[in-house]
């Protein structure tokens, strides 16, 4: 027999779902049935295999092929690859068998003959079949085309109708919705094992409403013309519509309704009727979900029951048994924690009881007192209203005299009325003159301090023109008499002592105090105004430099500083913006920049909550590598910055275990020399070791490329090169003049790039350069260094020297004065510069300096074997 189960894919409802069926080929129709077990008596559809063709697509998965009928297509699953390709020979074959029966045989010619000759004629025609599919699988064999594929006996045939359904995820997905009466019918008839309950009129329970829609043409047909199992036939129509009568509770049809009705007593009669059908239909769909209940509960006893008659050995009955048994306990277990939670509850409901008791007592006391209260409010509302119904008795009081001292205080308070308002607008026109004098006075002050400041700025200036005469005259000294050489010496040296003094400055405002203020010896961040250099001639560059600096300052104060301090204090909280872009760019005023460099660091480094302090106590139980490196570049890091200055300074501890709490953060880098400036500009800023430490790792790993500290320093180099890129494009003039020299600018620009130009720039200019720098990246490094050149390219063109060019570019940055000259450059006369163009630029010079290298690497690997073989 051709039988097994395979899973049909259903194609009702938005989600489709496989179920598992159980199929049986008629050789009778050419029909393939399929049931939802093999116990079952009833088929839940048919497929007509006559006219149908098959298909089996590699896209739709393994073990997939589809049936296509003329109205439909069913899709089916078999368990393996095998299973599909037996299923499709073997349907193959039965149609073509059945359809040469056909052509030889005319239709109807069966019901002809005779039960006898029928069966004679069933074997003669299965005799016939035998030979043919014998001869098919011969010619099959011969050609050696798709040979017969072995009989998968686990899965097709008889036997495997004895052994369980495949189980599915959920116990309802399995059950055809679309034929509840045939669910019903096959799962009564498994729980009774017999098929006598269907006999003459045994329908026990009247469900043929449900069988309004057959999943295909032929139940269609079935449905109308009412075929039984038994071969009876019976209008299916009319039953049903007696049979929804009859439960109805109604004794007559509706065409049975008395026609002396008038059409309102029919419509409201027929309401009625629709009222009560449709409780009767609520009813009986409780009973359909109990009965569902009932059944699979019974067809899950069943399978115990035949997992138990099935077991082969004793050992997997008692198996069985035990895990009866356990599920015994575990069931009366719960049942006794049930009872023990139904205990509880009684006992909270009779609590809560008592308490509703207790809540209405006290309700009702509260309405007692409510009560009350009302009754002497009602008493005291009525005395009130006795004593105002006496008018005259209260005018009786007020007397004569009474009334005449009333209008005689009436009359002195509006004399003081007069007076006052005298008074007020006395005070008023006083308080105008007052303010106008202010005012004026306010006006004179500002203009003075404006004039002071452009009376210093000229003054620090002359001074600075007076620096560089001397400084001319000090490069003359051979040419001058020892007298006049040692009087310019010595005015050198009152010039190197001298600082300006202003006693009226004491008056001065808050915006321009910090402004027109002596040149102190410091700025705000500890770094010297005028560095202690031990070159005399540079020690007097230094005073030149800070003098032009101040006056650049003061004349700069109420044209662009002060407006743009204004911005930053409307500034509220921070953002990614092209204003803010700007605002950084332009420069951070000192009381905002701890606040805008902790909120960049922190957008673009997470900080691990107790990972610095962990780094810490790491750097104290174990010795680093890096540590001697790092012992040995403390007292070189910032030497010109009071806070680092001596080996006793405040900052030295902190810069120390930030630095080791890098090296044990980063292992790849460690400790690299440059990283020391790094962390010390941080501190200084930050002023918190661990906000400077977090700040070290965003330079590190986020801002600057990948290789750029380590031991090689592969991708400083290649920015050199890139750098040497630009400068031919920016800056050609001074390109070919440095070529023309053999002047080869990595050796000057190299540190500017390691440690982004720290003790190369003026704090001033430093702190302006790291501001935009640490919002954008590395590319502010290649404008601010090409705005260095472009800054001073008039001043190099005029050197043809190559000693003096190199003499020249060592100190060549500490001669920027104007900060703001130098930032436009930077941003607006260098433009445009993409990032993109960047990376391009990085990737091509790596890729030509790892082959360099690699090339270097292979020379002196060849000079080292050479040595070896010619000996010592």
């Amino acid at each position: 027999k051709l039988c097994g189960y395979l899973n049909k894919l259903g194609i009702k409802g938005p989600i489709k779902t496989w179920k598992s069926r159980w199929f049986f080929y008629d050789e009778n129709k050419c029909h393939l049935l399929y049931y939802r077990t093999a116990q079952d008596i009833s088929p839940l559809g048919s497929i007509d295999i006559a006219s149908a063709s098959f298909d089996c697509k590699v896209e739709n998965g393994e073990g997939v092929f589809e049936i296509r009928t003329p109205n439909r297509v069913f899709t089916l699953k078999a368990i393996s690859k095998q299973a599909t390709m037996y299923w499709l020979q073997q349907l193959q074959m039965r149609r073509w068998e059945f359809c040469n029966a056909q052509s030889r045989f005319p239709v109807g010619s069966s019901q002809l003959l005779h039960k006898g000759a029928k069966v004679q004629w069933n074997s003669v025609l299965l005799t016939c079949f035998c030979v043919l599919v014998c001869f098919y699988i011969d010619v099959i064999d011969h050609e050696d085309f798709l040979p017969p594929v072995k009989t998968p006996t686990e899965v097709v045939g008889l036997k495997a109708a004895s052994l369980p359904a495949p189980q599915t995820c959920t116990t309802l997905q399995n059950i055809s919705l679309k034929h509840p009466w045939t669910e019903i019918q096959n799962t009564v008839h498994n729980i009774c094992g017999s098929k006598q309950l269907w006999g003459n009129n045994g329908n026990i329970f009247s469900f043929n409403e449900f069988q309004e829609h057959p999943e295909n043409l032929d139940e269609e047909q079935e449905a109308k013309e009412g075929i039984l199992e038994d071969g009876r036939m019976e209008p299916r129509l009319n039953w049903v519509r007696k049979a929804r009568w009859m439960n109805s509770g109604f004794p007559g049809l509706p065409e049975e309704l008395p026609k002396e009705r008038n059409p309102m007593d029919k419509v409201s009669v027929l309401q009625q009727q629709i009222l009560t059908l449709t409780e009767e239909v609520k009813s009986q769909k409780e009973l359909v979900k109990l009965l569902h209940k009932a059944l699979e509960a019974a067809q899950q006893e069943k399978r115990v029951s035949s997992m138990y008659l099935t077991a082969a050995e004793d050992k997997d009955r008692l198996e069985l048994v035990r895990h009866k048994v356990r599920q015994i306990a575990d069931l009366t277990s719960r049942l006794e924690a049930l009872e023990q939670e139904k205990k509880e509850l009684e006992q909270m409901l009779t609590l809560r009881d008592s308490h509703i008791q207790e809540l209405k007592d006290h309700v009702q006391l509260l309405m007692e007192k409510n009560h009350a209260k009302q009754e002497v409010i009602m008493a005291l509302t009525e005395q009130m209203a006795r004593e105002l119904s006496d008018p005259l008795q209260e005018a009786n009081t007020i007397t004569a005299e009474t009334l005449y001292k009333q209008q005689e205080e009436i009359e002195h308070l509006k004399d003081d009325i007069e007076a006052y308002k005298t008074q007020n607008q006395f005070l008023n026109s006083e308080i105008h003159q007052v303010t106008r004098l202010w005012t004026s006075v306010a006006e004179n002050e500002k203009a003075l301090l404006m004039k002071c400041a452009c009376l210093q700025a000229r003054n620090c200036q002359m001074e600075s023109k007076y620096l560089m005469v001397l400084r001319k005259l000090q490069e003359a000294m051979p040419g001058l008499p020892s007298s006049h050489a040692e009087l310019v010496r010595n005015l050198i040296q009152e010039a190197l002592q001298w600082d300006v003094k202003e006693g009226a400055e004491e008056a001065l405002s808050f915006e321009l105090t910090s402004a027109l203020c002596p040149s102190s010896e410091y700025d705000e961040y500890g770094f010297m105004t005028v560095p202690d250099y031990e070159v005399e001639d540079w020690k007097l560059l230094a005073k030149i430099q800070a003098l032009e600096i101040k006056s650049n300052n003061l004349r700069s104060q109420e044209v662009v500083e002060k407006p743009l301090r204004d911005r930053w204090n409307s500034v509220g909280e921070l953002s990614p913006s092209a204003e803010l872009k700007s605002l950084i760019r332009s420069g951070i005023p000192v009381e905002h920049r701890q606040r805008v460099w902790r909120w960049i660091v922190s957008r673009d480094c997470s900080h691990l909550p107790d990972h610095y302090q962990q780094l810490l106590r790491q750097s104290k139980s174990t010795e680093h590598p890096a540590c001697r490196q790092i012992e040995l570049d403390l007292p070189r890091t910032l030497t010109n910055n009071k806070h680092f200055s001596s080996p006793t300074s405040q900052l030295i501890p902190k810069l120390r275990r930030v630095l080791l709490a890098f090296s044990w953060h980063n292992p790849a880098i460690g400790y690299c020399q440059g990283l020391n400036r790094l962390a010390a500009v941080a501190l200084l800023v930050l002023e918190d070791e661990e906000s400077a430490f977090w700040c070290l790792v965003h330079i590190v790993e986020n801002l600057m490329p990948a290789d750029y500290y380590s031991d090689t320093l592969i991708t400083s180099q290649v920015d050199q090169r890139v750098f040497k890129d630009f400068l031919s494009e920016k800056l050609p003039r001074l390109m070919a003049h440095f070529e023309q020299y053999r002047i080869d600018v990595s050796l000057i620009t190299f540190n500017w790039f390691l440690v982004v130009f720290v003790d190369s720039l003026v704090s001033d200019i430093l702190l302006r350069v790291w501001d935009a720098f640490l919002y954008e990246g590395t590319k502010v490094i290649f404008r601010y260094a090409l705005a260095i050149f472009k800054y001073n390219e008039d001043e190099i063109l005029r050197i043809h020297d190559s000693v003096e060019i190199y003499q020249y570019l060592r100190f060549f940055t500490r001669m920027i004065m104007d900060g703001r000259k130098l930032m436009n450059i930077a941003f607006n006369d260098l433009n445009p510069f993409p990032m993109k163009l960047l990376r391009n630029r990085r990737s091509m010079h790596r890729e030509e300096l790892e082959a360099e290298l690699c090339e270097l690497e292979q020379i002196k690997a060849a000079y080292v074997k050479e040595r070896a073989e010619q000996g010592p």
